[in-house]
């Protein structure tokens, strides 16, 4: 028997009338578009709409575009619906995921994804529980909508982010990761 059906169960608490319906639609400009290594991620959920139980996000990620290795205490679940990704995590080999595919990746461990391909992809990230788009906003820039290209910045700026990143990352359960040796020269 699995978990879900194990042991005696209550029933779930009351209906909270205080909570409504949230409709996401990726393209509204009025979510939050943030420009974060070079990709940009639109928070569809957030903590603040789900009772920090999970945030949802729409990632537009760039050719040859992608986050550093790092690692976090939460789960991170990904489905891809534009293009392809190729995922690492651990010292695996990468496993290259295409439309309709999904992955999960378990907290804790380290991992990086990167599109390797011509053209853009899009993934659909959601995380457990919530947190993860406070962390992109502490240091990404906001942009008008799911598309725009992310601000042009100086090599100063950029490392200026990288720091309040790598500053920020332990306050959020995250580290950032150096690249693996193989990726060392690239």
């Amino acid at each position: 028997m699995d978990k879900a059906g194990e042991g005696a169960h209550s029933p779930p608490p009351a209906d909270d009338g205080t909570r409504n319906l949230a409709v996401a639609r990726p393209d509204d400009r009025e979510l939050v578009h943030l420009a974060v290594v070079g990709d940009t991620y639109t928070v569809l959920f957030s903590g603040d709409e789900t009772a920090g139980r999970f945030a949802m996000l729409d990632m537009l990620i760039p050719p040859r575009a992608g986050p550093p290795p790092h690692r976090h205490d939460f789960e991170e679940c990904f489905r891809v619906i534009e293009g392809s990704v190729e995922l690492r995590i651990r010292d695996l080999p990468p496993v290259t995921l295409e439309v309709g595919d999904s992955a999960n990746i378990p907290a804790n461990a380290p991992h990086s994804f990167r599109n390797a391909a011509e053209l853009p992809a899009r993934l659909l990230c959601t995380v457990v529980p919530s947190g993860l788009e406070k962390f992109f906003a502490e240091f990404g820039d906001r942009v008008q909508s799911r598309t725009s290209p992310p601000p042009k910045l100086s090599e100063s700026e950029r490392q200026a982010r990288l720091q309040r990143a790598m500053e920020k990352a332990p306050q959020y359960g995250m580290e950032i990761l150096p690249p693996p040796e193989s990726a060392a020269g690239h």
